[in-house]
């Protein structure tokens, strides 16, 4: 990639610094499948604990974190409901469908915030012969799609207690819900106990090369091992990886705020221009989603592109921008002026 090209495609693009480098080359490893991998079952014991749940098993990527979080409590021909612009929705090709028999509903929100009410009309557990049965309800934070926004936790409890009141498990993708913490404050447990899964991602924000986290109770947990490894996710020296996310959670959690801060400053010079092109709830944490107004997606993209600018385009007249620890400030601020001259053009 070009050297003067701002590439705020994801977050998944980061690369590990020489500190994280020198982490994984000191690890201390041995074959996970064996579970004996110092490195990786330290990892698993320290994100279970700081997620107020028993115990973790670590992924290749957030996509299995959730497939196994789902597969745990649905089973095949039962559904699982989520938001619409879900993850496991939208961007996990059909693998719950595909793989594990999991049927799907959704609901519509407004930047994928959820509403307790509109989950409790759509649920409906032990439906019968005629209906399927609802067996867990999906939530995502921060969520992706709907541009980086944070769940408010009276909803997340309120969620919580109705899931628990008609039988029906709760799953959360929380590939960044280390940065719904660091822009609310709320401990990363207090998010945790209020689920039966949860997976977490260390590749994105954090600036991992590879790898997430599934943690539940060690019984569930004993049962996504199995099936892991019959997904081909069973790794060997898997503490090279383990290393660099151990790593990440010492180094590069707080500086997250420094991706929010920068993700506000490339807001505030698109919208400075057009306005119109940004979400209401403005944004909260390291995502921008951009509404393209005359334009494609595609022809925005290509556009950013050529004024040294790399966007997503994440649906037919939408586009994302993800800051994150590769990009700096001032990069964002040259690429939201650049990017809202291109849509006030339009």
């Amino acid at each position: 990639m070009a050297a003067e090209l701002i590439d705020l495609r994801s977050d998944t693009l980061t690369r590990p610094s020489s500190g994280m480098r020198a982490a994984m080359a000191a690890a201390e490893v041995g074959d996970d499948v064996y579970a004996e991998d110092p490195t990786l079952n330290a990892l698993e014991a320290r994100v279970a604990a700081l997620l107020g749940h028993e115990a973790g098993l670590f992924t290749p990527s957030g996509s299995m974190g959730n497939l196994l979080g789902v597969w745990a409590l649905v089973k095949p021909g039962d559904e699982v409901v989520c938001d619409v612009r879900a993850h496991i929705a939208r961007a996990e090709m059909g693998a719950h469908a595909a793989l594990h028999g999991v049927t799907m509903r959704t609901w519509d929100s407004a930047d994928g915030v959820t509403d307790a009410a509109t989950v409790e009309r759509l649920i409906t557990p032990d439906a019968g012969p005629h209906l399927v049965s609802t067996a867990a309800v999906a939530l995502e934070n921060t969520h992706n799609f709907g541009g980086g926004t944070v769940q408010p936790l009276d909803t997340l409890r309120e969620v919580s207690d109705l899931c628990r009141a008609a039988g029906v498990g709760l799953h959360l993708d929380g590939a960044r819900l280390w940065n719904a913490h660091i822009a609310t404050g709320v401990p990363l447990a207090e998010y945790g106990r209020l689920f039966d899964t949860v997976s977490v991602c260390f590749s994105k924000g954090l600036g991992a090369p590879v790898g997430s986290m599934l943690v539940a109770s060690a019984e569930v947990v004993a049962r996504a091992r199995v099936q892991r490894k019959r997904l081909g996710g069973g790794m060997r020296q898997a503490g090279i990886l383990a290393a660099a996310a151990d790593w990440a959670l010492d180094h590069n959690l707080d500086r997250l705020a420094d991706d929010h801060a920068a993700a506000r400053v490339f807001a505030e010079q698109v919208a400075a221009v057009a306005p119109e092109t940004l979400a209401p709830s403005g944004v909260q944490t390291n995502i921008v989603v951009l509404d393209t107004g005359r334009l494609t997606a595609a022809e925005l993209v290509a556009s950013a592109r050529q004024a040294g600018v790399l966007l997503s385009a994440v649906g037919a007249r939408t586009v994302r921008a993800v800051t994150h620890l590769d990009v700096t400030g001032d990069q964002c601020l040259a690429a939201g002026r650049a990017v809202g001259e291109l849509l006030g053009r339009s």
